[in-house]
């Protein structure tokens, strides 16, 4: 009966050592679901004074807003980078799927500030 007993501790021991590494991993494969959006350069668009940036992201619910959100930061520093504001125009999204790559297309123009 007392081998039952010591077998349970060195199990319980060996459990609270290797807590932090399975913490780690956990938080590791989250980051990675949870995934970072990517952009592309900013691109004059075929109608003059208008531009196009695309974003993407993968892993979860949320890439789509994640792309989105990416997308609308790069053309906002575009136009600020010009002594700008944003005018968002048109925008096209791709990918249905939670875990399929996610991506939103933003037509935007850059106006004076006012």
């Amino acid at each position: 009966m007392q081998q039952i007993f010591k077998g349970t501790a060195r199990l319980a021991g060996v459990a609270s050592r290797s807590w932090p590494r399975v913490a780690l991993s956990l938080v590791a494969a989250c980051a990675v679901l949870a995934g970072c959006a990517s952009a592309s350069d900013v691109t004059a668009a075929d109608k003059q004074g208008t531009f196009v940036v695309s974003a993407s992201a993968t892993g979860g619910r949320l890439a789509w807003a994640r792309a989105h959100k990416r997308a609308v930061s790069e053309a906002t520093d575009y136009c600020e980078s010009r002594g700008m504001q944003t005018s968002l125009g048109m925008e096209h999204t791709e990918g249905i799927e939670a875990l399929q790559q996610q991506a939103s297309v933003i037509r935007f123009e850059c106006h004076p500030k006012t």
